[in-house]
């Protein structure tokens, strides 16, 4: 009897998932089903909407919606392609330069944005033709815009880890921001390196070498944009700000960057408000409806039976925490990024934690594996939007993938296995 709700839980949301219900009904619908298992239908149904009320009950979820407008505003707002120029000047002449400068430009675009759609959006719609005009191939070009727009996700500012630090129980969204710098960057040398490689064995042209004079141009052409970081971040570290006070600011700065380069104007201000509605109702319906599952699964003692087995196996760290990187990457592949955040940090964060691990070490983990699953079928959102941009089709894009996500996994291993990498900005500021 005890082992029937999670039996449940599991094969009714894979099973609604399978017929095509989208991830935030099948969760709602599943964790339902689950608590008719132990408690009548009325009670069920009442539970269920009570807990994803309070589960949006936050005020750390406030700077979702206005990381996501600031997002859309930088989209819209020609800061894209001021970063892609300047990191043109720095790495344009290298072998697979173009790659390079996708790769540095998605780093900064999502170390502002905090979006890797949106900088998957932006950096393939403006480097896919030209690197088609000099000579790459167009499934090369959309799948190093695929990997790299998932570093945006772990180098702050990063919405999940706002989610990450409310499914935690309340972990340091400051310390967590700080943690993701180092992982995020050494995520992306990997896929830079992989790139020059991948343009070396295919001959690709090497572009022009700038002057000392253009590199000066085109940075302070995108100081500006580049400035938001040290406003946001450097609030949100000295204190004089919360990641929700931050998130608004950047808003505000983002409007009037737009204004300024003449890129945004009033007329197109609706349409941008549209679109950032719509992108934070389908995110708050799953924070919602994965709040509710996370609930049932603690009601359960869900959690608990799963930390007993995984410690049953073994009680070597490093076996466990293969087995939690193996599982989060094959749940990366069927479960969008929030969701899987929400409902899996209660389960595995419990047996991390009795091992020893830091919670702040753990969430950058997590994050990390699910970004990798951002980029494979059938959920990888960020896989789509690259493939639809680049417009060519998934499978001829996986060969030039399969090396960008092995660079991926290789960044992964030494994240989760070398904590320092993780802990030592945080360390550094006592957070």
């Amino acid at each position: 009897m005890e082992y029937i709700p999670i039996i449940v839980l599991v094969l009714s949301f894979v099973g609604l998932l399978a017929i095509g219900m989208p991830v935030a009904w099948s969760i709602a619908i599943s964790s339902v089903l689950t608590m008719l298992v132990s408690i009548p239908a009325l009670p069920a149904f009442t539970t269920i909407s009570q807990r994803m009320g309070t589960g949006l009950d936050s005020f750390a979820l406030l700077a979702i919606p206005f990381f996501v407008l600031s997002g859309q505003l930088m989209n819209k707002g020609g800061i894209a392609n001021r970063l892609i120029a300047f990191a043109k000047t720095l790495v344009g002449s290298l072998p697979g330069g173009l790659a390079l400068i996708n790769v540095i430009g998605a780093m900064l675009m999502g170390a502002i944005a905090g979006s890797a759609m949106a900088s998957a959006s932006a950096m393939g719609s403006i480097l896919g033709p030209e690197m088609e005009k000099e000579g790459y191939s167009k499934e090369f070009g959309a799948a190093v815009n695929i990997t790299s727009a998932t570093t945006g996700l772990i180098i702050p500012p990063s919405n999940v880890l706002i989610v990450y630090s409310l499914a935690s129980g309340g972990v340091s969204i400051a310390a967590l921001f700080l943690a993701g710098y180092v992982p995020g960057i050494l995520t992306g040398l990997f896929l830079m390196i992989v790139a020059m490689f991948w343009a070396k064995k295919k001959k690709y042209k090497l572009g022009e070498r700038s002057t000392l004079k253009q590199v000066f141009k085109t940075f302070i052409d995108a100081l500006p944009s580049l400035f938001l970081l040290v406003i946001v971040i450097g609030g949100i570290i000295t204190g004089i700000f919360t990641a929700t006070e931050a998130s608004a600011i950047a808003v505000l700065y983002t409007l009037v960057l737009g204004f300024i380069y003449k890129e945004i104007s009033f007329k197109s201000l609706p349409e941008i408000l549209l679109e950032s509605s719509a992108t934070t109702a389908i995110v708050m319906l799953l924070i919602g409806a994965s709040m509710s599952m996370s609930w049932v699964m603690s009601y359960e003692n869900i959690p608990q039976d799963i930390s007993t087995l995984l410690l049953g196996i073994s009680d070597n760290k490093i076996v466990i925490l293969l087995i939690i990187n193996l599982l989060l990457l094959f749940v990366g592949i069927f479960m969008d990024m929030t969701p899987a955040v929400l409902i899996f940090t209660p389960i595995f964060l419990p047996v991390v934690t009795e091992l020893g691990m830091d919670p702040i070490h753990f969430g950058i983990i997590m994050v990390l594996n699910l970004c990798i699953g951002l980029c494979t079928p059938p959920v990888g959102s960020v896989l789509f939007v690259g493939v639809g941009v680049a417009q060519t089709s998934i499978e001829k894009v996986i060969k030039p993938l399969v090396p960008l996500f092995l660079a991926m996994i290789f960044a992964l291993f030494l994240v989760t296995y070398f904590p320092q990498l993780t802990l030592w900005l945080p360390g550094l500021f006592d957070l």
